[in-house]
């Protein structure tokens, strides 16, 4: 598939990622990107996600892509690969991953096939680094508000108290995104942020319909 660079002033720049503070100049793209400018809904968590988690991830996943919302996440391990997976599992479903490297150098490389099965399915890969560019820690916090800035919302999954995903859901804030958590058990690391999110007035999720009722 054709790599496509989308500069800041082309109309096929994704109209939400325009209203952001600091939007990327350009960003390249392979797949499908008429999906870009679709109702969008971002889910992200824990790299060290549980059962229980991966199970959220993508029952939330699936049940936004049968109403024809795009599920967007960050293609890491845990419960974005859900939330992706959870996507492709409906006959329609449509799921955008935001790469923290370049699109040609797909990060963890566990997760070569996946990013396969996206553009197979209809789905689209983009980044805000040019295609070669090798991932580099500082740029996952940065792709986080590409994320937040795609979706009307962002759910988070699973997420410790220091998790990356937490820069997502203050992204999402920042840019006036909703912001939903999944509650767990109080006992594991991985619901510490996600508990605190909801205590701090995020809204509670259950079930798609909580989210739908917001957006």
């Amino acid at each position: 598939m054709q790599i496509k660079e989308i500069n800041f002033s082309s109309d096929k720049y994704p109209k939400q990622l325009r209203e952001i503070y600091n939007p990327p100049k350009r960003i390249y793209a392979i797949g499908n990107i008429e999906i870009l400018n679709k109702v969008g809904i971002a889910i992200v968590g824990s790299r060290k996600a549980t059962e229980y988690g991966k199970k959220v991830a993508f029952r939330l996943s699936k049940d936004l892509s049968e109403r024809d919302i795009v599920t967007i996440s960050g293609l890491a391990k845990g419960i974005d690969s859900h939330a992706h997976i959870g996507s492709l599992n409906v006959q329609n479903g449509k799921t955008i991953a935001v790469l923290g490297s370049g699109i040609k150098v797909i990060y963890p490389k566990e997760n070569i096939e996946l990013a396969r099965q996206i553009l197979r399915k209809g789905g689209c890969i983009i980044s805000e680094y040019p295609p070669d560019d090798t991932p580099n820690k500082s740029n996952f916090p940065e792709r986080n508000r590409i994320i937040s800035g795609l979706s009307k919302g962002v759910v988070i999954v699973e997420a410790s108290e220091k998790s990356g995903a937490l820069i997502t859901a203050d992204f999402a804030l920042e840019q006036g995104r909703e912001v939903f958590a999944v509650p767990g058990n109080i006992y594991s690391t991985t619901s510490v942020g996600t508990n605190k999110l909801i205590q701090q007035g995020a809204k509670l999720v259950m079930a798609v319909e909580d989210i739908l009722s917001e957006i």
